[in-house]
Order: C-alpha cells, then sequence, then structure tokens
C-alpha cells in the first residue's frame, strides 16, 4: 500500500482532512516520520495532522515546519507529565510555528 496514492485518493473521496500516524514511529519518542509527512501534505490539498513519536518539544515544531503538517498531536510527553501543552504551545510559538495561546483562567484545568 502506497501511503501518498492512500491519501490522495482519500482527498478524493472528500476527505476532510487526514491524520497521518507513522506506526513505526508511534511511541518510539524519537520523532514523527517528517518524509512522510511531507510527502502526504504536499500530495494533498486537505489538512494533514502529524501523529506519532512525539518524545520533546522540537518534534511538535519539525512536524509543522519540515513535515509541513497542518497539525501537530503528542499525547505520551503530556499523560506522562514530561511536557505541559502550554508549554509545548509556547516552544512552537518561539519557533515561529502559528497556534493558538489561551489566556490562563482560574478554571481548573483552563489553558493547560
Amino acid at each position: 500500500l502506497d501511503a501518498v496514492v492512500w491519501a490522495q485518493q482519500m482527498a478524493a473521496y472528500g476527505a476532510g482532512e487526514i491524520l497521518l500516524t507513522s506506526m513505526d514511529r508511534d511511541g518510539t519518542k524519537s520523532g514523527f516520520d517528517v518524509a512522510l509527512t511531507r510527502a502526504i501534505a504536499g500530495a494533498v490539498s486537505i489538512p494533514v495532522i502529524a501523529s506519532g513519536g512525539v518524545g520533546n518539544l522540537d518534534h511538535l515544531v519539525e512536524g509543522a515546519r519540515d513535515g509541513h503538517a497542518s497539525a501537530v498531536l503528542a499525547a505520551s510527553i503530556f499523560h506522562f507529565g514530561e511536557h505541559s501543552i502550554n508549554a509545548a504551545k509556547t516552544h512552537m510559538d518561539a519557533a515561529g510555528v502559528p497556534v493558538r495561546i489561551v489566556p490562563q483562567t482560574d478554571k481548573a484545568g483552563a489553558g493547560q
């Protein structure tokens, strides 16, 4: 199965976006499969969300900047308390990646 061809077919069928998880990278904390992400993002006109492999905040930047992903997804770095969502957004913003910064509020969990 050619992932780029598959993504093009899904876009042609009307998919609104593609959540791209590299099973080879998922859980490894070695970063996104940037080459695959870039190839698919360049082959379709719909948003591509990079997923699988984030181990540090630079990986988020690489997925957006180098992989041309419209969005990036991470889980374990947040679930296990290695980084906060605010730290991730601040890091991406500092690297020039557009992010939505939500102001802190008194509500439990808001903006985290």
